[in-house]
């Protein structure tokens, strides 16, 4: 299975990265509506993964004053986890990252995840808390 994945070049993509987001936070986990997009989303780079045509998978990144990435929204399409498209996100965004000069990455991870996140190597910093109705845990990595 060939997975690309690369900041949106259209409308579509973008389109299909936000539906995507819909269905996972809203529709599957309950996250208030209003709560999904918000200001971050107007300056974030948006990246897609896409299998066989389609967009499967969606995270965004956010350039922060103080040097960092913050990483978030980290989707993949239900029918299409467990296959590498999370780890392929991930690694696409840990190149962006260092393509616009930053050393490191920061995310707030949903708890039930968030062994996903620690097998790549982040760390947890801090304790848990709630965001959005969901148990949380703020990780960092260092891209060196």
């Amino acid at each position: 299975m060939d997975i690309d994945v690369h900041p949106c070049a259209t409308p579509g993509e973008r389109a299909a990265a936000l539906t995507l987001r819909r269905a996972v936070f809203v529709a599957e986990q309950g996250v208030p509506a209003e709560l999904e997009l918000d200001d971050d989303d107007a300056r974030a780079i948006h990246l897609v993964a896409i299998v066989d045509a389609a967009v499967v998978g969606a995270a965004r990144l956010v350039v922060r004053g103080d040097g960092t990435i913050k990483v978030g929204r980290v989707c993949v399409r239900r029918d299409a986890r467990g296959r590498g498209i999370g780890r392929a996100l991930m690694a696409a965004a840990h190149d962006q990252a260092r393509t616009l000069g930053r050393r490191r990455i920061v995310l707030h991870a949903q708890l039930t995840v968030s062994g996903f996140y620690r097998d790549l190597g982040y760390a947890v910093v801090g304790p848990p808390f709630v965001e959005a109705g969901i148990a949380h845990e703020r990780m960092e990595f260092d891209l060196g």
